[in-house]
């Protein structure tokens, strides 16, 4: 089946988060798949295991407690999201294959960078050099995903700072900027749907771009 490719350009949070539910509750065994490639404006998200402690001081930044896996995160300008609207029954894939394809898909776009990157088993997300690049989180529901990953691109991360990041006090964090790569965040975003959609084995795309 094809895959809709939507390129969102900048999103407020919540209405997103809203119309990826009401897209999963919607869909049926013909709706094709979908991928949203977009920014948020500055938020912190809190996901269904998420701490409140681990929100150390949100400041002016608005905090959204959310329905995805994983602990505390921040969004912001720069940063790359891309939410996957798959029906998971119909790929028979369980969550953790997604995850591991996910993470495997920025590994590979890295590597092309010549950045070495890697997963960790004990904290979903990829990481160079210790430093976290991509921080992921999904939701299951009615056989179908959605959220996905957030990539660093060139954005402020100074608010990492005001939180454990994903749950881990100290957890540093990076940026593919601050090391050293400057390519723009609409080349990321072309360069890496690419390793994307290898990485599911897609080989039909309908780009909409608004």
């Amino acid at each position: 089946m094809t895959v809709i490719v939507r390129h969102l350009g900048l999103q407020d949070y919540a209405p997103t988060w809203q119309q990826m539910q009401t897209f999963n509750q919607q869909r049926n065994p013909n709706t094709d798949d979908e991928i949203w490639l977009l920014q948020h404006p500055p938020v912190y998200t809190l996901g269904l295991n998420g701490k409140a402690e681990h929100v150390l001081d949100a400041g002016t930044v608005p905090l959204v407690a959310t329905d995805r896996g994983g602990q505390v995160t921040y969004h912001g300008p720069g940063q790359l999201i891309v939410y996957i609207l798959f029906d998971l029954k119909r790929r028979r894939e369980g969550v953790r294959n997604i995850v591991t394809r996910l993470e495997q898909s920025v590994i590979d776009y890295l590597a092309s960078k010549n950045i070495q990157a890697a997963a960790r088993k004990d904290a979903p997300g990829v990481y160079v050099q210790g430093e976290k690049i991509a921080a992921l989180g999904l939701r299951v529901k009615q056989g179908g995903c959605y959220h996905g990953l957030s990539l660093n691109v060139d954005m402020d991360l100074a608010p990492f700072e005001q939180i454990n990041p994903c749950g881990y006090p100290g957890l540093k964090v990076t940026s593919m900027a601050k090391l050293g790569l400057n390519d723009s965040i609409k080349q990321v975003t072309e360069d890496y749907l690419g390793f994307l959609c290898q990485q599911f084995s897609i080989d039909e795309i309908r780009e909409l771009h608004g």
